[in-house]
């Protein structure tokens, strides 16, 4: 699996597909897909999707790309497709998050300055 993770991890920026995993862990597609979800608990979709939505929160928190940017440097083309997903995971859309990432960010700093 670690094979498979890390090609994942390695190709974020685009889309990916079952056999590509399957070679790159050097398993059958049926095969990777049953041990996947045995050791994981996810299917390597949901795993991957997991991915990229951990890796557009870290580029929401740290950068100024923009939403259709990160859209894109996650690998998801389709803008409208990505904050759908985002939200469905987070509970937030992407500008909400960042807004409330710098704006949490902001409180601690301040609270700490005036300790």
């Amino acid at each position: 699996m670690r094979a498979a993770i890390s090609f994942m991890r390695d190709n974020l920026h685009r889309r990916l597909s079952l056999g590509e995993l399957a070679r790159a862990a050097q398993l059958s597609q049926v095969h990777l897909r049953r041990v996947f979800k045995r050791e994981t608990s996810l299917t390597p979709a949901q795993y991957l999707r997991a991915l990229r939505i951990e890796r557009a929160k870290q580029l929401l928190q740290s950068s100024s790309l923009s939403v259709k940017q990160i859209a894109a440097e996650v690998g998801t083309g389709d803008v409208s497709h990505f904050v759908r997903n985002f939200e469905r995971t987070t509970g937030l859309p992407p500008t909400r998050h960042r807004a409330r990432y710098h704006q949490n960010r902001r409180a601690k700093t301040t609270s700490a300055a005036d300790e």
